[in-house]
């Protein structure tokens, strides 16, 4: 009988890379470029690029940022903390070393929760701490080319204990993380210019079991997207040798994105592979208790305790909540919005806001920061609708006009002439005239035809232009229909 698993589960660890917010780097006064756009090697020095004879000195504010993402994270934040020589030989890596910590890091045990569809579950911080970026290589047909306008670079990381068993959570917690460094403007967040990595610890196990397996790291996963292809990648290949009792090898491992697979770069590596040993031109970094407790009280609300808020005080779905916490400026937009139109239901200025604007911004390839429309200006346009001043026909193309121009939406409203038709007198005489005026098809609907009434609707929107308010301009012929027929059948 085989002793192979029928029931296989994952076991996921992630490491993730931020690069912090600071206008220099880690331990010089270089400034931090996007090196999506800075000519290569322009904010290098003797420093950063390993020069012999010079000395690093620690950047205050990354040390800064790295205390609130701990503190936001619900870490232990030690008072003293190391940093280390990590020691490896690889061409973006001018010292052949990277100042790290490991021993003694800056942060340890900390919690995130997540929410996926299936349940809310609590993801365990392992570490947070401090290191410098390397620099970045560009391969070419017969040469490789090294930019290291990245190298020494502030970068945070945060590693979790293997807590992640699916793809949902994988992606849940990423999704959190990445939206809880940008609720503290620590990081851009910009996947796509590598300001984010991800490194996923990889290992299966049978169903139930409490040991862990094999596991193999993937590198440099810059996108959602190609984190969960090859974890998804590496789940299915471990499973898949442990099902034909073949040995999974630790290894560190690449993700080919455009054939799908992944590849050996080399056998794990296990800290003593690193040589690690305290870094002696850094003297222990010391954290005082005041400072700690002024940056946990400058902490702004964060995603979770901001969605739960939403909830009660907006009375909004989880869902609806969760979309608009997402990101700290389109919360913010939207609070605004609801100060400035107290008397409009928060809930119908969320749909407004996560429909028909968030459409406008994706059509423009464009943020909530870059919205030319005011969160004043929505609050007036969705109050227009919502009152029945203008039809919600009219109120998409006034948002549209509004955001092209910049004009306010009443202002837009009056000179296109768009105010709807809502005086009781006025709507009257016109289902009278409507009536009066297909005196045939009123005889068809009192005859038992009483599709007819909504063709009979139809023309009194006609004959209005458009403008009337269709739910006055309902309740009236419906009134004026049941009077009809109850004429016709008094004797």
């Amino acid at each position: 009988m085989s002793d192979r698993p029928a029931a296989i589960e994952p076991v996921i660890g992630l490491e993730v890379h931020a690069e912090l917010l600071t206008l220099s780097k880690m331990f010089c006064g270089c400034a931090v470029v996007d090196t999506t756009a800075a000519s290569p090697n322009s904010a290098v020095c003797e420093v950063c690029t390993g020069m012999p004879g010079t000395l690093p000195v620690i950047n205050a504010r990354a040390v800064e940022f790295a205390l609130k993402a701990a503190l936001a994270l619900h870490c232990r934040v030690a008072e003293t903390s190391l940093f280390a020589r990590k020691n490896y030989f690889y061409p973006d890596l001018p010292k052949g070393y990277q100042i790290s910590q490991y021993e003694m890091p800056l942060a340890v045990e900390g919690w995130l929760d997540i929410d996926t569809p299936r349940a809310a579950k609590r993801i365990r911080i392992r570490r947070v701490h401090l290191e410098e970026d390397t620099g970045k290589l560009f391969h070419r047909q017969d040469a490789s080319l090294v930019d290291f306008n990245r190298a020494g670079v502030p970068l945070l990381e945060i590693v979790t204990e293997p807590d992640l068993a699916s793809l949902e959570e994988v992606k849940a917690y990423a999704t959190a993380l990445r939206s809880l460094l940008r609720y503290l403007e620590i990081t851009t967040g910009d996947m796509e210019k590598g300001v984010i990595r991800f490194e996923a610890n990889v290992s299966v196990r049978p169903s139930g079991s409490a040991g862990l397996g094999t596991r193999t790291e993937i590198k440099n996963l810059n996108s959602f997207r190609s984190m969960l292809r090859a974890v998804a990648y590496e789940i299915e290949r471990h499973t898949d040798l442990l099902r034909q009792g073949d040995q999974v090898l630790q290894q560190t491992l690449r993700w080919d994105d455009a054939h799908g697979l992944t590849y050996p770069e080399r056998n794990k590596e296990e800290a003593d592979d690193y040589r690690y040993f305290p870094e002696p031109d850094l003297p222990p970094l010391q954290i005082d208790s005041a400072w700690l407790e002024r940056l946990r009280a400058s902490l702004p609300e964060l995603p979770e305790a901001r969605r739960t808020r939403f909830t009660s005080k907006f009375h909004l779905t989880g869902y609806t909540a969760a979309l608009l916490t997402a990101e700290r400026p389109v919360a913010d937009y939207f609070e605004a919005a609801a100060r400035a139109s107290p008397d409009v239901a928060p809930e119908r200025l969320a749909h407004w806001l996560t429909g028909e604007l968030f459409a406008l911004l994706n059509q423009a390839g464009a943020s909530i920061e870059d919205c030319p429309l005011s969160p004043q200006a929505l609050g007036e346009l969705v109050a227009l609708a919502e009152s029945g001043q203008i039809s919600q026909t009219s109120a998409k193309a006034v948002l549209a006009e509004a955001y092209a121009s910049g004009r306010n939406p009443a202002a837009i409203v009056a000179a296109q002439g768009l105010a709807q038709l809502s005086d009781p007198a006025a709507i009257e005489q016109l289902v009278g005239q409507t009536l009066a005026a297909h005196a045939a098809q009123v005889e068809e609907y009192l005859a038992g035809k009483t599709t007819i009434a909504q063709w009979l609707f139809g023309q009194v929107m006609r004959r209005a232009g458009g403008r009337a308010n269709p739910a006055v301009v309902r309740e009236h012929l419906e009134r004026h229909l049941r009077g009809l027929d109850k004429n016709r059948r008094v004797p």
